[in-house]
């Protein structure tokens, strides 16, 4: 059996960054990351992918480039946790054992919940632009585009980046008015929550925008059909299950599909059982230590805590997991604490974007001496050419 002091499970944003502090760290401690995937993406210009700000491929990296030096890279997928046993079994029926062990495998798509949706994204009017070739396809939607009836949903549940539904919605309201199309066009966005944001101070802005750019909200409505022939949308009425269900027709229609824990954590003993964080791994929310199992961390998307799954979370969580991580090999004890911060840069059109930073319980913590609840030219700038070095260049070798 394989063995490695600490054994990493992903290679995407959580899995590098982490690997690459605790290389810092420590040269000599042995490193190890599960991760079958050869390519890396920055995720967060997906979004701009689908405007055609970017292309998909200027989003990639082979995930070669990006693995810190001194780590081991097993190009397999893991199948079983035993974290009694402290073994991960993969899927080529190897295992291998480990001191410690970080999760890091993200969240999973559930493209199947909504029937019909997995035949129907990519083509006819569903788009969506939580897959990079699928969002090259938002883009060429929106090319075609000669008006009509554009509706944008949201789903319940735990999603990545929940801005992100609504930031194609005001790029593509944009694009609809440098067409001259707007006067032909109705922009609905069916969304399963109650608000744009549940932070005020930024759900204050986004209420203003959707007002003045005439965007038809539609609270309270989950998505759970698509008939691609009828080009109609089903959508249950989130709160009240004896609700009729609602169905809107579309022309256009940006999806974020229902999300859920993969399904490595099912049945592991790692998750949490209850709550609207059910399936996810259960860490403490301040020092992303599981609460059972002591020799098991977990970071990102795949943990069990009360904030926004995006990759700025990431970049806070990391340091405290690994100091933890490491006071924890040494039989010490660490003082950091994650606050749960996360960050949403909501692309408002093109050229403008309200940044939205916020921890524990949507408490606003903006960085920057500037009013962030504005849409503002130079944090869209931030996010098309700052962020992304900041991500290659520093998050994921440990520097930022």
């Amino acid at each position: 059996m394989k063995r490695h002091d600490v054994l990493i499970l992903g290679g995407g944003a959580g899995g590098i960054t982490v690997a690459a502090r605790l290389k810092r760290a420590d040269r000599d401690l042995d490193v190890a990351i599960v991760e079958p995937s050869r390519d890396h993406w920055y995720q967060p210009l997906w979004t701009l992918v689908g405007g055609g700000v970017v292309t998909a491929e200027a989003t990639r990296r082979d995930e070669a480039s990006v693995m810190p030096k001194g780590v081991t890279w097993i190009q397999e997928a893991a199948a079983t946790i035993d974290p009694e046993a402290k073994t991960v079994t993969l899927q080529d029926g190897t295992q291998v054992s480990y001191d410690q062990l970080v999760v890091a495998v993200g969240i999973a798509y559930d493209w199947d919940k909504v029937t019909g949706l997995r035949d129907a994204v990519g083509k006819n009017g569903v788009v969506s632009n939580y897959l990079p070739h699928l969002a090259e396809t938002t883009w060429n939607e929106l090319q075609a585009f000669e008006g009509g009836k554009m509706v944008f949903t949201n789903p319940s549940g735990q999603i990545k980046c929940g801005g992100a539904p609504q930031k194609i919605m005001y790029l593509a309201e944009h694009y609809t008015r440098k067409r001259g199309l707007r006067d032909d066009t109705e922009i609905i966005g069916a969304f399963a929550g109650t608000v744009m944001l549940g932070v005020p101070e930024i759900n204050a802005t986004l209420n203003d925008i959707v007002e003045k750019r005439d965007i038809h909200m539609h609270f309270h409505r989950d998505l759970v059909a698509v008939d691609a022939d009828a080009k109609t949308a089903t959508f249950a009425v989130t709160g009240d299950p004896d609700a009729p269900h609602v169905t809107m027709e579309y022309d256009f229609m940006h999806v974020t599909p229902p999300m859920r824990a993969p399904d490595l954590i099912a049945g592991s003993g790692l998750e949490k059982a209850d709550g609207p964080h059910a399936g996810f791994v259960y860490v403490d929310v301040h020092t992303m230590q599981h609460v059972r199992h002591p020799d098991v961390w977990a970071i990102g998307d795949v943990a069990a805590i009360p904030t926004a799954k995006t990759g700025a979370a990431v970049r806070k969580q990391a340091p405290v997991l690994v100091d933890h991580l490491l006071a924890h090999r040494a039989g010490t004890t660490s003082d950091k604490a994650y606050d749960g911060y996360s960050s949403c840069p909501l692309v408002t059109g093109y050229g403008s974007l309200v940044l939205a930073e916020f921890l524990y319980d949507n408490e606003y913590k903006p960085t920057f001496p500037i009013d962030q609840t504005k849409e503002r030219w130079d944090m869209y700038m931030l996010k098309r050419h700052l962020l992304p070095p900041m991500y290659w260049q520093g998050m994921l070798r440990g520097l930022a």
